[in-house]
């Protein structure tokens, strides 16, 4: 009986066919475009898409890009036991949506670049690019080991997959289609797993609802235990999650991924015209919402269905990332094929991410290391070197899973990487772009500090997790479980954050107050510390006095939508046509293409004063 406890069927024969056509059908997907490629063979190509790309398959291959198997796991999970707060990440994509629209991509897209770190070394110097590049590699391979690990335990001990069959899979079906295929490749293959895996969250819904008796009755039952309370304005920034952590932590997190994450840069610059590019954004941001909604309310379904008998307390599953697949194979299985549907879209979310991860790592090694070192290359010496890369990375990330396996709970996990990482970088970013005075010196060392401050707080948070008090689990109970009757309502007080907590006398004293700072709060923290010590460190030795700026590597107010829309048409498009050449590219085409650019004809300029 459904919601009831105890062994769930394992996958049947139509399952592992459905499962196994969707995985080929990726892969299949991949191997076109790489035959429909095959006589570009282009650096350009493989990287950039050939910088050919509209905007919705890009923004789908955005929100598919991070909408990893560890939303697909992690998210239900989370609303399963801390409720609906995480649906307030919605005000986060739309405001991280904005930010990278209207400031970066104008930034990056002018410059033409291929690595978003090429920008450190033309606004600072070659070590500032280096290390950059160097911290964007490691956080990058350990997030994609925590997305090709937590998965695949998962529905190891649920389906009853071989664990490391599915992540030697998963890295060998990546590495096939990103070598071949290249950023095409990943783009369309990322557009139909993105299909998939909202279908595997719209069985879920529906079926749970069919069991329960309609949308009504989930809610009703959510509504009783707390699980509807979304806005929580506490300002204790120890809180796990509340409207300020999420909010304002959420989006500058959100911001340092989409704005500065290569994987993301790569996409959106592989629009054919700025335009594209920006309304990939704002295209994802709606892709976003309808995920994060759709998970969301997958989780809600779960906590209706086990509103009596938790499998976690209940000893069901060993984690609650193991929840969701725990919850299919209970009320689907009786439907041959369906579980194998949403198998695949937990599986089309690792794939998609990993081959993201896969090739963006291949471009900032390109770029960053290797071109440098033998920059009389030929193109075809440079495909082949694409090529081994992505070989050599997908065997990497795979390898990174075993370090994954010592952390916690996939979601946390996951956004804490970026934190630590991604704010010192978004900090270095912002002070390049903002600030005429900040110089290299001030970059690199408040970059370092920043770096050492998030390291500190984040691994003392893995190692010594907060209290029950500060992540506030809502209550679960197994008084419906048929195999213990016996047992009374018991309240959840563990934690999807980490591993279990150690005894009270074994916490250091910063164990309940800077180690418990929320999560979301790595990244604002190490994106201040990164400004404000190297706005200091630059001004003691000597601001930009001795460092030449080109002004197109600062944000001008032109770049900002308020002062763009009130620019006067008449004489806003003589004005850009005039200005542009060779070295400066506003955004008309792509960068890459300058030929519109240097000579606009009618149509062009008709185009410009639309705008």
């Amino acid at each position: 009986m459904v919601g009831t406890g105890g062994p769930v069927d394992k996958f049947s024969v139509w399952d592992y066919v459905v499962f196994a056509g969707l995985v080929v059908g990726a892969a299949g997907i991949g191997l076109v475009q790489a035959f429909r490629g095959r006589k570009d063979s282009s650096s350009d190509e493989f990287l950039l898409g050939g910088r050919q790309m509209t905007a919705v398959p890009v923004a789908m291959s955005l929100t598919a890009s991070f909408m990893s198997g560890v939303t697909v796991i992690g998210t239900p999970a989370e609303a399963y036991v801390y409720g609906t707060p995480f649906w307030l990440f919605a005000f986060s994509y739309a405001i991280m949506s904005t930010i990278s629209a209207e400031i970066f991509v104008p930034l990056f897209y002018r410059l033409g670049i291929t690595s978003t770190y090429e920008y450190l070394e033309m606004r600072f110097n070659k070590l500032t690019r280096m290390i950059g590049t160097s911290m964007y590699i490691f956080q990058t391979a350990l997030y994609t080991g925590v997305v090709i690990y937590a998965p695949a335990l998962a529905l190891n001990q649920i389906t009853g997959l071989d664990l490391w069959g599915v992540l030697v899979a998963t890295g060998v079906v990546c590495i096939i289609y990103c070598t071949l295929g290249g950023l095409k490749a990943v783009i369309w293959t990322d557009v139909f797993q993105m299909v998939i895996m909202l279908s595997g969250f719209v069985a879920v819904i529906a079926r749970g609802a069919v069991l329960q008796g309609g949308l009504g009755k989930i809610w009703e039952d959510n509504y009783k235990t707390g699980r509807l309370n979304t806005f929580d304005f506490d300002p204790d920034p120890l809180r796990r999650h509340t409207f300020w952590t999420i909010v304002v932590g959420g989006s500058l997190m959100w911001v340092s991924i989409y704005s500065i994450n290569q994987s993301q840069v790569q996409r959106y610059v592989s629009c054919r015209t700025m335009t594209h590019a920006k309304m990939s954004l704002y295209v994802n941001m709606v892709g976003l919402w309808i995920t994060v909604s759709l998970a969301v309310f997958s989780g809600l379904t779960m906590y209706s269905v086990y509103k009596n008998c938790d499998p976690l307390t209940n000893k069901d599953v060993a984690s609650s990332d193991q929840l969701l697949p725990y919850l299919v194979m209970d009320m689907l299985a009786k439907y041959p094929g369906v579980p194998g549907l949403f198998v695949a879209a937990a599986y089309s979310g690792t794939l998609s991410t990993v081959s993201s991860s896969i090739n963006a790592l291949v471009a900032v090694t390109v770029e960053d290391f290797v071109k440098p070192l033998w920059p009389s290359m030929t193109e075809k010496q440079v495909s082949w070197i694409n090529m081994g890369m992505s070989v050599f990375f997908g065997a990497v990330c795979i390898a990174m899973a075993a370090v994954a396996s010592l952390m916690g709970s996939v979601l946390q996990t996951a956004l804490s990487i970026f934190g630590m990482i991604s704010g010192p970088l978004l900090g270095l970013f912002l002070l390049g772009m903002f600030f005429r005075c900040a110089n290299s010196t001030g970059g690199v060392a408040g970059l370092i500090i920043s770096l050492c401050l998030t390291l500190w707080v984040g691994i003392g948070a893995q190692l010594y997790p907060p209290h029950s008090a500060k992540t506030r689990p809502l209550p679960l109970t197994v008084d419906g479980c048929l195999s213990n009757m016996n047992i009374t309502t018991t309240v959840a007080t563990w934690s999807s954050a980490v591993t279990p907590l150690p005894p009270n006398n074994e916490r250091p004293a910063l164990a309940d107050s800077w180690y418990s700072l929320s999560y979301l709060y790595f990244c604002p923290l190490g994106t201040l510390v990164t400004l404000i010590s190297g706005l200091i460190i630059s001004a003691i030795s000597g601001g930009c006095k001795q460092e030449k700026i080109r002004p197109e590597l600062l944000i001008r107010k032109e770049d900002f939508i308020c002062f763009s829309c009130c620019r006067k048409d008449e004489n806003s498009a003589p004005d850009l046509i005039q200005k542009v050449g060779p070295d400066q590219h506003y955004g008309l085409d792509n960068p890459y293409f300058t030929d519109l650019e240097l000579k606009p004809t009618e149509k062009d300029r008709d185009f410009i004063t639309k705008l």
